[in-house]
């Protein structure tokens, strides 16, 4: 069977092996099949679609939003190069699931609109299902309501025109996202456990997804809560791409 990789785009190293075992583990395969690539440290180059049965890209602490003359050169080639890989998946329709981060790059691909107005802190939150949700062969194996973990300053505000809008939440119109039959996008982080998520929260409590002082109250807050849903997603995900 053909090997999926994972992109991560994390230039904090303490946070990159763990973010690869949360996907790992929730995908439900093993190292030998998930290949993955540092954008923060290696250029993405030429990638032959189908030497892989799917793709997935992770979440970074770079936003989309920030103007183009404050970004970071690496950031500005990262963009670049998952913006690539978007066009490259939907004229191909081929399986990739972009998260977090990688939902703003592929809503300005597709001529959408990335903003600040949906922000939501690190916390479990209520997804909804959508109708069109509940009737896809990815997000419908979720259940119509379920508990996701977030952290994201900015969000989709205006859907592309070619996307049809799976899932939501109270505080971000857009949690889930498909393009085509194969090309999908989540706000939330699929792939983490809550343990995963404080281990995160540590990394990141300096980055403005919550005050700093509070890093306690928020651990304690994500410790307790019930996420397992999500995670389903990324093994429903290899499912189908391995039967596609």
């Amino acid at each position: 069977m053909r090997p999926f990789l994972f992109l991560s785009a994390r230039p904090e190293v303490e946070a990159v092996g763990p973010e690869y075992e949360s996907v790992r583990r929730a995908m439900g395969v093993d190292a030998g099949r998930l290949e993955h690539v540092r954008l923060d440290i290696d250029p993405l180059g030429d990638v032959r679609l189908d030497s892989f049965a799917g793709i997935v890209v992770g979440g970074s602490p770079y936003n989309v939003t920030t103007p183009e003359d404050g970004k970071h050169p690496v950031q500005r080639r990262v963009e670049s190069d998952l913006a690539r890989l978007a066009e490259q998946a939907l004229e191909a329709d081929h399986p990739v699931l972009f998260t977090c981060y990688g939902i703003g790059v592929l809503t300005r691909v597709l001529g959408g609109t990335v903003g600040t107005l949906h922000g939501e802190d690190a916390a479990a939150v209520e997804v909804t299902l959508t109708d069109e949700g509940s009737a896809d062969p990815l997000v419908g194996a979720l259940s119509e309501r379920f508990d996701a973990l977030v952290g994201h300053k900015e969000a989709t505000e205006r859907l592309p025109g070619d996307a049809v809008l799976l899932a939501f939440s109270a505080g971000c119109p857009v949690q889930i996202y498909r393009v085509g039959r194969n090309v999908y996008a989540t706000q939330f982080h699929p792939e983490v456990s809550a343990q995963d998520f404080v281990a995160r929260a540590h990394v990141y409590r300096h980055h403005g997804y919550f005050p700093a002082s509070e890093l306690r109250e928020v651990s304690e807050r994500l410790a307790a809560a019930s996420v397992t849903e999500p995670q389903r997603l990324l093994h429903r995900f290899v499912q189908l791409a391995d039967h596609r």
